[in-house]
């Protein structure tokens, strides 16, 4: 996650320095939490937090507690991961409805924090779950907050209660005391009351939102805070638990560069637990807070859980099935990939996904330097083919290929490139199917495992040369092709960019074609 970048970065290089040591002295131990301490304070962590956490830190550390079976990096690892658990709240704490429906959920946060996106992902989040939310537009202060939460509402696909035009004008405890008997009539199972907020610490406005708790008494006050603020979001939290009370908390904008030192400091200070985070702008950017997967992110061990969960929600098991069996009897085609990666899109952004894999913050830059819209380029190609060239990938002669290039707005080494990665592809997903491990180009053998069939042929089938076309005009072409494609693209579906062929392009490729 973005959020926590720098200091994700700060603390495994500190790790790797503890590497060499073969045993851990206090001195060793000292210098390493000096280290997560700066890198703590420059995140923007509450120093109180990071008082506390560091002293808890140094005392395990030097304690007789440590698993003597792991290295001195692995042991300071175990233990900044288990603390950094305990700050975020130790446990998941999911949404508690009420015995009686509907579920009154009070939404409450500065201006700004993100709390009306909110309620529209948390609306669609429980409509998919089988719930009817009704959205509450009390939000009566905000110039254009009622015209807002419509036009949320209408994309999460959820009702909406809003009797006021707002601007000023409307009394918001009417209006969310009117909602809940609304949701009653129209058999609404959960209400979600949007709020005004405020600027800053605004006593009257403070007052409003605690009169609009006392007349709707909700199951859950969910105080909403940018992740974004720093220091400051200390401060206006303990402020909205003095003057309003929360249940629990959001983090809004999680998907940010700021140093996000508001997340590793709300819930140990206000005792408040953390129940969802925001990670991105669309509606269905929203995940459950779990401390544990959070604090493997901060440290670069991955996300593979919420990656696992994300793929359940999108895949279709008889469809995975099928794909798996068509792999393992070579059946594999373009058609079949196409789909694949529709369903993949399903799962949001290909480079947050990326982000949760174990060890990804070694390779920042290549994430940042990684094109979503690669993928879009590899549908178009994909799609410029004929449903016959889909399935029989062997038809695509050069003649074709030049059309499907025109009709995708790329080049034909483009075409030939993604052609020849999808054969790859196919190849090592058939040794995967069949249980094998398949050699990947710039890795070696893996030890103990069983080799795909490539690596059953030895150096002499390694050496074997790719046949040449006896026509001179196709042999140039495919030494071009060649020595286009094997140039590192940057993309893991070996397009280059989305540069159009020009009209140069064209006749050269024609010229050396039409022989054929």
């Amino acid at each position: 996650m973005a959020t926590f970048g720098t200091l994700s970065e700060r603390l495994t290089e500190t790790f790797r320095n503890l590497r060499t040591k073969g045993k851990l002295s206090p001195a060793d131990v000292d210098g390493t939490v000096r280290e997560i301490r700066r890198a703590l304070l420059d995140a923007d962590v509450a120093l109180e937090v990071v008082k506390e956490f560091a002293a808890k830190v140094r005392e395990r550390a030097l304690g007789d507690e440590v698993n003597r079976a792991l290295n001195p990096a692995q042991q300071v690892v175990q233990i900044v991961n288990e603390e950094l658990i305990a700050i975020l709240g130790g446990e998941q704490r999911r949404l508690e409805f009420a015995k009686t429906p509907p579920t009154v959920i009070m939404l409450a946060g500065l201006q700004g924090s993100g709390k009306t996106t909110f309620a529209g992902k948390l609306a669609k989040m429980l409509a998919k779950d089988g719930h009817t939310p009704l959205l509450v537009a009390a939000d009566l202060q905000r110039p254009n907050a009622v015209g807002q939460l419509t036009v949320v509402a209408e994309r999460a696909g959820a009702t909406i209660f809003a009797p006021e035009p707002g601007n000023g004008v409307g009394d918001p405890v009417r209006v969310s005391r009117d909602g809940i008997e609304f949701a009653k009539r129209h058999q609404h199972d959960i209400v979600i009351v949007d709020t005004a907020g405020r600027l800053g610490v605004d006593a009257e406005l403070m007052k409003q939102a605690a009169d609009i708790r006392a007349a709707v008494q909700p199951d859950e006050v969910l105080f909403v805070i940018d992740s974004m603020i720093g220091q400051d979001a200390v401060n206006t939290a303990k402020a909205f638990q003095e003057g309003v009370d929360f249940t629990g908390v959001v983090l809004s904008k999680l998907d940010g560069d700021a140093r996000g030192g508001a997340a590793l400091s709300v819930a140990s200070v206000t005792g408040r637990p953390i129940i969802f985070a925001s990670t991105g702008e669309g509606l269905d950017d929203l995940e459950a807070f779990h401390p544990d997967r959070m604090a493997s992110r901060i440290l670069d061990l991955g996300d593979i859980l919420t990656l696992i969960e994300q793929a359940q929600q999108n895949f279709d098991e008889a469809e995975a099935l099928k794909v798996a069996e068509k792999l393992a009897n070579e059946q594999f085609t373009l058609e079949d990939f196409l789909e694949q990666m529709q369903q993949f899109k399903k799962m949001g952004s290909m480079k947050k996904m990326l982000g949760m894999l174990p060890g990804m913050g070694n390779m920042k830059q290549q994430l940042e330097d990684f094109d979503e819209r690669e993928i879009d380029r590899t549908e178009a190609i994909i799609r410029s083919m004929t449903p016959a060239e889909r399935r029989t990938p062997k038809l695509l002669n050069g003649s074709r290929r030049l059309r499907i290039a025109r009709g995708s707005g790329v080049t034909v080494t483009d075409v030939n490139a993604l052609v020849q990665r999808f054969e790859q592809a196919a190849k090592m997903m058939k040794t995967v199917a069949r249980g094998g491990v398949p050699n990947i180009p710039g890795m070696g053998p893996v030890p103990g495992a069983r080799p795909g069939a490539s690596a059953k042929r030895g150096k002499k089938g390694a050496k074997k040369a790719a046949p040449r076309s006896g026509n001179p005009a196709k042999r140039a072409a495919e030494a071009a092709g060649l020595a286009q494609t094997s140039q590192p693209t940057g993309s893991g579906f070996g397009l280059g960019g989305n540069k159009a062929p020009s009209e140069a392009d064209l006749a050269e490729i024609q010229k050396l074609l039409g022989k054929n």
